[in-house]
């Protein structure tokens, strides 16, 4: 599995602090044994503190190497790795061998966060919610927000219509969304990070770091985009690349002329990293 993908199935959560990575495998939530481990027992080397209980509990041991997989996580780097994982019955498992107090706390908090994925997905408005919840408590301004969700209902219409039409690589989405970038900004989503000074291993989303006028002629672009492969229907990858640039081009062109209408860039090196850190000074 590609990191692109590892990234869209991966999610970290926190549990008193503790950051744990899972996946969804297999219709579940799959989580990480170490990063259970080290949320529970505040070990320095969770990896070893695994093996050792594993020794000592044979059983346990039996039951890990039965039940849990090996699913791809994101690395501290991240790498895409493999990483022993298991689902809600099997962390439950794990826990009664391991002494801890936070036991019972964890026991709930697991429940929760699972239950969360299952409400999501009978009520997708909840998972917007708590997207709008988790920018909120970023800091950013309520109409910002109100943009950003808009736009990522819009970038989930282009790519429901590019799988419409065939293109399922990941690799081929970057290609087609680098189309679009470019002839609306006149950068590629890699160029746009570096303009933006955002750090090239950084996990940040570059729309999440772009003001009001950038995020509109973005979901423009795309939205365009859309509207055009579904009155076309383009059949190969080289058509649905010729749509994909006409659609930044109607972004790309509506840019330039509100550029010239106010006298400035409507692209900024700004990002959210810096405003941050420019609130700080003024307070």
């Amino acid at each position: 599995m590609s990191k692109t993908k590892v990234e869209k199935t991966n999610k970290i959560v926190l549990f008193k602090s503790k950051q744990i990575r899972r996946a969804w495998y297999m219709d579940k939530w799959f989580y990480s044994l170490v990063d259970v481990i080290g949320a529970l027992t505040d070990s320095t080397n969770p990896t070893d503190y695994l093996k050792k209980i594993r020794k000592r509990d044979q059983e346990l041991a039996s039951y890990l190497g039965t039940n849990c997989p090996q699913v791809e996580m994101l690395t501290a780097s991240g790498k895409a790795r493999k990483t022993l994982a298991g689902n809600a019955k099997d962390i439950f498992r794990l826990i009664q061998s391991i002494p801890s107090k936070k036991a019972e706390p964890f026991k709930r908090w697991l429940a929760q966060v699972g239950q969360d994925r299952l409400d999501e997905i009978e009520n997708p408005e909840l998972a917007q919610e708590r997207m709008k919840w988790i920018y909120e408590k970023k800091g950013y301004p309520k109409d910002w927000i109100d943009k950003r969700l808009r736009g990522i209902a819009i970038r989930q219409n282009l790519t429901d219509e590019w799988k419409a039409r065939g293109i399922e690589a990941q690799r081929d989405y970057a290609i087609l969304t680098a189309e679009i970038s470019k002839a609306t900004f006149g950068m590629t989503p890699g160029e746009y990070r570096k303009y933006k000074y955002l750090p090239e291993k950084s996990k940040a989303n570059l729309r999440d770091h772009m003001d009001d006028l950038e995020l509109i002629f973005a979901m423009l672009g795309e939205s365009v985009t859309t509207e055009i492969s579904q009155k076309e229907q383009p059949e190969s990858f080289d058509e649905n690349k010729q749509v994909a640039q006409r659609g930044g081009n109607v972004a790309g062109n509506a840019r330039k002329d509100t550029e010239k209408e106010l006298g400035r860039a409507v692209s900024t090196k700004q990002n959210f990293i810096n405003q941050k850190d420019q609130k700080k000074l003024n307070e």
